[in-house]
């Protein structure tokens, strides 16, 4: 934490300029608190030298989908990497310009398809055979020329949850390599299909080097493949996946890859994408929560919180770690403790085995790191309506979503 994120100011924790009580006070919890500065800084660090290789940034809009914050970087310059026509609806309403979004996805409909083609896309990312003859199917049927590339599986390892993997052959995502070039062939060869790149995704947070650059290699190998058999391709999408610091990682070295990625397209003429998205906004959010009640039992101490899994899923579903401070600075002894939500089950809980300081009911605490993939995978569980949201700027806040209440939760119900 440094100034600019989250940073205890005197004995507040504070998000920028402003201290997080004051959220709680005025908006209540739980709530999601995000940081301008931050967001805006994460983006920069890659987008700019991105440029400087003739490439750009496509923001993964599946880490955190609030308009405001797709706004935020559509006004940044950004592009966007998009799994649904209820994403792709989300970033036009937020000014996204279409000829920088890139549609990746396995399943996608033929609604989605024609809502992508009709928007003017970038491309479409084709992940399978079939998937190819209904792209070109649906352009053929809207008289036009479909852009696509094709997404690679290039069976590269990457030390990740198995949940996150994305890259090797025993995953759903992208074409093995053995395939692909028929693919693009059949590409090439159709009236209503315009090959553009080349493109891969090897996981999620991942923050060793290495499987990137090799995922690098397959797709540059490949696209000079396509290329000196006389299939252009101007686009190689490297996807994101690139992992942050949540306990005692050290954040991937960009300054690394990127020196590794012009080396590599140093006069090759290809236009490098990335899809960031966990690196853009995860560190910068927290999810605020209020303690309920404490716990004592023979052999465990439980924190029991207004917060549970329908907020955060991410401990529940990937044993994942975030950080726990209260907004109040404590020193003192520590006890080991559960911090566990409201829900009825054994699973809900934001921290397991914890050393915390003494919380009595009404304490806030702040559970960081959870900008990235928290909100987006909240539900209703438990009929439970879902956070509100706060962006923060400088010493000001602004509520970009408002809390649920109980009666939404019914309205589409019969």
């Amino acid at each position: 934490m440094d100034p600019g994120a989250f940073y205890y100011g005197a004995d507040a924790l504070c998000c920028e300029d402003l201290e997080l009580a004051r959220v709680a006070e005025e908006i209540g919890t739980p709530t999601y608190v995000y940081s301008r500065a931050r967001i805006l800084a994460n983006f920069r660090s890659i987008a700019e030298p991105l440029s400087k290789l003739n490439g750009h940034a496509c923001y993964s809009v599946k880490a955190n989908s609030n308009l405001a914050i797709l706004r935020l970087l559509a006004e940044s310059g950004s592009g966007f990497d998009i799994v649904s026509g209820g994403e792709l609806m989300r970033v036009l309403r937020a000014g996204a310009e279409p000829g920088r979004v890139v549609f990746s996805g396995v399943g996608k409909t033929n609604d989605e398809i024609d809502a992508a083609l009709a928007a003017g896309v970038l491309m479409l990312n084709v992940e399978s055979a079939s998937e190819l003859d209904v792209v070109e199917s649906r352009a053929r049927h809207r008289a036009m020329r479909a852009p696509v590339s094709i997404r690679i599986n290039p069976d590269v390892e990457a030390d990740t949850h198995p949940y996150i993997s994305t890259g090797q052959a025993i995953h759903k995502f992208g074409v093995p390599k053995v395939d692909a070039l028929e693919l693009y062939w059949r590409a090439a060869l159709s009236s209503h299909l315009e090959v553009r790149g080349v493109a891969c995704h090897i996981g999620s947070q991942i923050l060793d080097l290495d499987p990137f650059l090799r995922a690098a290699d397959e797709v540059i190998a490949l696209a000079r493949d396509l290329r000196s058999e006389g299939i252009a391709t101007e686009y190689l999408d490297l996807g994101g996946g690139f992992g942050i610091h949540y306990r005692d990682e050290h954040p991937f070295d960009f300054d690394r890859f990127f020196a590794g990625l012009e080396r590599r397209l140093r006069n090759e003429g290809f236009r490098p994408l990335l899809e960031p998205g966990r690196s853009v906004v995860g560190d910068a959010g927290l999810l605020l929560v209020r303690v309920l009640y404490v716990k004592e039992t023979e052999s465990k101490r439980f924190i029991v919180v207004d917060g549970g899994m329908n907020d955060l899923l991410r401990p529940a579903l990937y044993g994942s770690y975030h950080e726990i401070l209260p907004l109040e600075r404590r020193d003192g002894s520590r006890n080991t403790a559960d911090v566990v939500g409201p829900l009825c089950e054994t699973g809900d809980f934001l921290a397991r085995d914890r050393l915390l300081p003494g919380f009595k009911s009404g304490d806030l605490l702040a559970v960081l790191d959870s900008g990235a993939y928290g909100f987006v995978l909240a539900s209703n569980y438990n009929s439970r309506p879902k956070p509100a949201e706060v962006l923060i700027e400088g010493g000001k806040m602004r509520l970009i979503r408002r809390r649920e209440v109980a009666e939404e939760l019914m309205a589409a119900e019969l």
